[in-house]
């Protein structure tokens, strides 16, 4: 019960990062980027800055999500894959999801010169 409790804990202020990620990507005026490292385009390159910042704000929210299910779902699962099955489905897959969904933006927003 205590390691549920835990987990519960660290999953959820994961979630509240990724969520807070997201908003502030949904409120912002300025291009915003995705990965850590990476310059965000400037706002001449966009077509549509505001559809940017949204579909990559609903990204992180999205994910944020995926982190909360996936802790839910490992509270209430008790066999031998017990902590993979949650990890692997709620956490890492959406970030393979994420990235090609955000190649996908690029092509559609990035204006090339």
């Amino acid at each position: 019960m205590a390691g549920t409790i835990i987990s519960g804990v660290v999953f959820g202020f994961v979630a509240l990062i990724m969520f807070g990620i997201g908003i502030s990507q949904l409120k912002s005026k300025d291009p915003v980027g995705f990965y850590t490292g990476e310059k965000p385009p400037e706002k001449e390159r966009l077509s549509d800055v505001n559809a940017w910042n949204k579909k990559h704000g609903m990204m992180w929210v999205i994910y944020g999500g995926c982190i909360l299910c996936s802790w839910l779902c490992s509270a209430f699962i008790r066999n031998s894959l017990h902590p993979v099955i949650p990890l692997v489905v709620g956490v890492l897959a959406p970030i393979v999801i994420m990235v090609i969904c955000h190649h996908i933006l690029v092509k559609k927003y990035v204006l090339t010169k």
